[in-house]
């Protein structure tokens, strides 16, 4: 029979709701509570060594300080901040260098990303998929144009639009958008990033890629008959002009997310959802003056990302990342919430809700996708003693009834699943 595994000085099982740090040397996990480390000064250590290990490696060391700001124009004097998504910011961006993201981006043909896969190497770096052949995937013809969205979607219907260079949200008819896109002289830099239209025309001609379909909560777990509405996050329409950028950002949930582009071009800027990362990012996300700060500079290293025409990209949970559009773009992507990530999935929405941060692309009913998902899987263990394979379990280290029902335990303690029972009419 399996064993729960443990860590730290205390022996004890993985906690969700504590906060812990890697050592560099022996590479286990210890509770900041244990070590006398808290969350907040985890950012700025650059080398961490538990209490054993400084013995033979020394103590941590801190990282340099980085300056908040983009004030680095060569010159004293009264200089205003840089805003993100601005000209000036999207030229000094453009000529800016990375490190290369053939270091964290696995590439994968179609055909190789399976579940099996997935099962045998986790699923914790991003996957670039060349060619969509193999992805169980459909998408329009090549001919399909922002004209042809508007066909199908309908003229009328409200999006949600983001101006660019304010890096402010407004609506507008589909059809006004459209006319802006196809005008020879744009004056704002405006772009469409959650457009949602499972409920339209548009959804009999693109579907998901199929790992996407076989991992996804939402697909699998959620009842035909539930009172609450199925979470509609599975597909959605990017139309992005020249230039435009989303900054730094979590998705809702922690999901993960897949991308395809139909035409044109994105860059990503990935960051790794390393415990120090995500609290910079907490600590970035909550300044008052967070627009006028370049995330990527207050991590060691943020990874670009090219996705060219006919590319696919999955991200997986937890990963902090920003969209460079360098060329007019027409794209499609999805978010799932899946049972290889509940950890992350975890973190990042108690980060969520902590930040109070209205997002444009939300998770609706994230909670109690969780409960559906542990409600499956309780009344599965319950009677099911045997050993379950890697495809059945909640996440590969589950393999028992025990863990089974611990994991369980975490979430209703975590999501106060007897509120959720009231609240929803489940019985």
């Amino acid at each position: 029979m399996a064993t729960v595994p443990v860590y730290c000085i205390c022996r004890l099982p993985y906690d969700v709701t504590q906060f812990m740090i890697e050592c560099d040397a022996c590479k286990d996990w210890f509770h900041g509570s244990c070590v006398g480390v808290d969350e907040d000064e985890a950012p700025d250590i650059d080398i961490y060594h538990c209490p054993n290990c400084e013995k033979t490696h020394g103590k941590s060391t801190l990282k340099k300080k980085k300056s908040w700001n983009k004030h680095d124009t060569g010159q004293s004097g009264d200089v205003r901040p840089v805003q993100n998504g601005s000209q000036v910011f999207i030229k000094e961006l453009r000529s800016r260098t990375f490190p290369s993201s053939e270091d964290v981006v696995v590439k994968l043909s179609g055909s190789q990303m399976t579940l099996d896969y997935l099962e045998e190497n986790g699923f914790n770096e991003p996957i670039l998929i060349q060619k969509k052949d193999g992805l169980g995937m459909a998408m329009p013809a090549p001919t399909f144009y922002i004209s042809d969205v508007e066909n199908y979607v309908g003229p009328d219907v409200l999006v949600d639009v983001v101006d660019v260079t304010k890096q402010t949200h407004s609506q507008m008819k589909l059809k006004e958008f459209v006319d802006y896109y196809y005008s020879t002289n744009r004056k704002k830099v405006l772009n469409v990033i959650n457009l949602e239209f499972s409920d339209t025309r548009m959804a009999s001609i693109v579907e998901s890629p199929q790992i996407v379909r076989k991992l996804s909560w939402v697909e699998n777990y959620w009842p035909d008959d539930a009172l609450l509405g199925k979470p509609k996050v599975s597909k959605y329409c990017l139309i992005c002009v020249k230039d435009s950028y989303t900054d730094f950002h979590i998705e809702c949930g922690g999901a993960s997310v897949w991308y395809h582009v139909l035409k044109g071009e994105k860059i990503f800027f990935l960051i790794k959802p390393t415990s120090a990362n995500l609290s910079l990012y907490e600590r970035w996300r909550s300044s008052s003056n967070h627009s006028e700060m370049f995330f990527a500079d207050q991590v060691d290293k943020c990874y670009k990302c090219t996705l060219k025409q006919g590319q696919t990209l999955f991200i997986p949970s937890g990963w902090i990342n920003a969209i460079l559009t360098p060329v007019d773009c027409l794209a499609f992507s999805g978010h799932f919430v899946h049972s290889m990530s509940v950890e992350m999935q975890m973190r990042a929405y108690e980060v969520e809700k902590r930040l109070k941060v209205a997002s444009l692309t939300p998770f609706p009913n994230f909670e109690t996708a969780c409960w559906y998902v542990g409600k499956y899987y309780l009344e599965r263990f319950k009677g099911d003693v045997e050993y379950i394979s890697c495809s059945d379990c909640v996440s590969s280290p589950m393999h028992t009834t025990v863990f089974g029902l611990l994991w369980i335990e975490v979430i209703s303690l975590i999501y106060e699943w007897p509120l959720l029972l009231n609240s929803n009419g489940f019985g």
